[in-house]
């Protein structure tokens, strides 16, 4: 593979701390949106008489794997756990996103929460134990709600769906994914929001992950995504699942890691104008033309039981995956990654605590079991 060569395009704009901007009314709403998402969790306890995530709570597999840096990066490439070419160890967790399990006859943007083991660095939150690095990822390249007041706004709808009859929940995606059809037949572009709505039934090792939001990229600013590179899950890309049933997504990743193993290639798109891609706004895309994604490593898993029932508990019940275990290299950037910083440990506490099990950081592939 040639050696990038960045020059070709803008300049990447260096990462300073003055590129976030917080809002007065942040901390008010940061506050009042983690009481209510707090309050939907314990609902959903409640129902399922099991602490669950209250997000992304449906798990479709959990993967180890290695994750290899490139070893041709160009110099702005070559950032925080990226800096050097060498093999990590990884564990993947492939979910559904709502907050709440529902059949996968209704459907959902897919989470691919990728948990880099054994990196070095100045950790972002020390009190989580261990030496990893999280990137979350959903298959779309946006959030509707980009930013906290926004998100607030929609909380209630966004929860109100999640809790509704599957009946209810199958004809709101259906209703959004006619529109969006329409929107784009005369030409319109959709919006995020509907976009979000309008998800599909694709397999979901075919798809291509985002972070959504920024993050610290050693000296600069970028997101990161995560695309099919071997041939058998390229092949999926854009392929629906015929068979939908409550597990259909389960299903389709443990049936395939049976026999098969599976590539992807991680890429980092730079920052080059805070203009045309905010960091305060996750809704709105960074244009591949201006700073096209960058390959800088592969991850790679071999076939094995993504499905069985040690890691089917070992993932649900023992892990955890957050933007802010990590280093400060790949600080999250932005008020919708602040406001997960709080979301994320009030919802992580309720589980382990409610579930009476420990918060397990792995410190090799082998502490997942088989």
């Amino acid at each position: 593979m040639a050696l990038v060569d960045l020059h070709e395009f803008l300049t990447p704009l260096r990462y300073t701390s003055d590129v976030e901007i917080v809002d007065d009314t942040e901390a008010r709403l940061t506050h009042e949106i983690v009481e209510q998402m707090a309050a939907s969790n314990r609902c959903a306890f409640e129902r399922h008489r099991h602490a669950i995530r209250d997000a992304h709570a449906k798990s479709n597999g959990l993967l180890v794997g290695e994750l290899v840096v490139h070893a041709d990066l160009a110099p702005a490439l070559r950032q925080g756990i990226f800096a050097e070419p060498k093999t990590y160890p990884v564990v993947a967790r492939l979910s559904s996103s709502p907050g709440d399990i529902h059949s996968d006859k209704i459907p959902a943007p897919r989470g691919f929460a990728l948990k880099v083991i054994g990196v070095d660095g100045e950790r972002l939150s020390p009190e989580i134990g261990g030496a990893n690095q999280d990137f979350l990822m959903v298959n779309f390249p946006v959030l509707a709600f980009g930013t906290i007041p926004r998100y607030k706004q929609m909380l209630s709808l966004l929860e109100a769906n999640a809790h509704a009859p599957d009946t209810f929940q199958r004809l709101v995606a259906g209703t959004a994914r006619g529109a969006k059809e329409l929107m784009l037949a005369l030409g319109a572009t959709p919006g995020a929001t509907l976009e979000g709505l309008a998800r599909d039934h694709h397999h979901p090792l075919g798809e291509t992950y985002h972070t959504q939001a920024a993050i610290r990229f050693g000296d600069y600013i970028a997101k990161l995504a995560l695309a099919p590179k071997s041939a058998n899950v390229r092949a999926l890309a854009g392929r629906s699942l015929t068979d939908l049933h409550d597990a259909s997504m389960r299903d389709a990743v443990s049936g395939h890691f049976a026999a098969q193993g599976a590539e992807y290639t991680l890429s980092a798109q730079l920052c080059v104008d805070l203009a045309r891609m905010p960091v305060e706004d996750a809704a709105v895309r960074w244009p591949d033309d201006l700073s096209p994604p960058r390959p800088i490593a592969t991850v790679r898993f071999a076939p094995q039981a993504s499905a069985s029932p040690g890691r089917q508990v070992h993932g649900d019940d023992l892990l955890s995956f957050n933007p802010w275990n990590g280093i400060a290299a790949h600080r999250p950037l932005g008020g919708i990654m602040r406001i997960r910083r709080a979301a994320y440990e009030r919802s992580s506490a309720y589980r382990h605590t409610m579930n009476a099990r420990p918060r397990i950081e792995p410190a090799q592939a082998s502490d997942i079991p088989d």
